[in-house]
């Protein structure tokens, strides 16, 4: 990577951010306030926000490939279709985002907020979440497949036709997640929350491994009662 040219304590625009890029070199943007800045089809590869504020910023087609977001507050952004190749989130508020049919191959989220936020049809090879908020986001017919889920709280996520086939799940919650037609086959489900299931989510865990203590809280959601 090039040497970053550190930019600090700004409020920017999108035409002094198209003034930086035309120095030709990656930018570090340190404390930057871009609110509800359009950065649409920008190429910010290789740039670094840390402690920003883009709430609500439109990002939708940038190319965001190897960059890296520390600590921003984001809720509310529009990143749609962008490319995240071997991007790095590391903490800092993602609440209500989009990032449909984005690029995220080799992407990382570790201590992020992504509550609300829709991630339907990315492009997620080698896409990593750990110690990530992900209640209520939606994820229909993502793949976990031989994963290791670490403290990730699906609570309230839409997770229909999801592959956890043989994953392995950590202090992880799916408590009244929607589960239609997901897969655990050969998961190990001993570290999540399985809490407010119904009767019809039941025959979804087919294959997979409980605890005993489990096995009886969900006959008590069923109303059955262990003699």
């Amino acid at each position: 990577m090039n040497a970053l040219r550190a930019i600090a304590n700004c409020s920017l625009q999108r035409r002094d951010v198209e003034d930086l890029l035309a120095t030709k070199l990656p930018h570090s943007l340190t404390d930057c306030e871009m609110e509800e800045c359009d950065l649409s089809r920008l190429d910010l590869s290789h740039w670094a926000f840390e402690r920003c504020i883009l709430r609500n910023a439109k990002l939708v087609g940038a190319r965001l490939a190897n960059t890296l977001w520390r600590n921003c507050k984001a809720s509310g952004a529009d990143f749609r279709g962008t490319d995240l190749e071997e991007a790095t989130f590391r903490t800092g508020d993602y609440s209500n985002t989009s990032f449909r049919r984005a690029k995220a191959a080799s992407t990382a989220f570790t201590g992020c907020k992504l509550t609300g936020a829709d991630l339907s049809k990315i492009s997620a090879l080698g896409l990593v979440f750990e110690e990530v908020l992900l209640m209520s986001a939606k994820l229909p017919a993502f793949s976990f497949r031989k994963s290791v889920l670490r403290r990730l709280d699906f609570t309230q996520a839409d997770l229909r036709q999801c592959d956890f086939r043989e994953a392995i799940f950590e202090e992880c919650s799916l408590r009244d997640a929607n589960l239609v037609d997901a897969r655990f086959e050969g998961a190990d489900l001993r570290g999540a929350d399985l809490g407010g299931l119904k009767l019809a989510d039941t025959r979804y865990f087919k294959g997979a491994t409980i605890s005993k203590g489990q096995a009886g809280q969900l006959l008590a959601e069923l109303g059955l009662r262990i003699a």
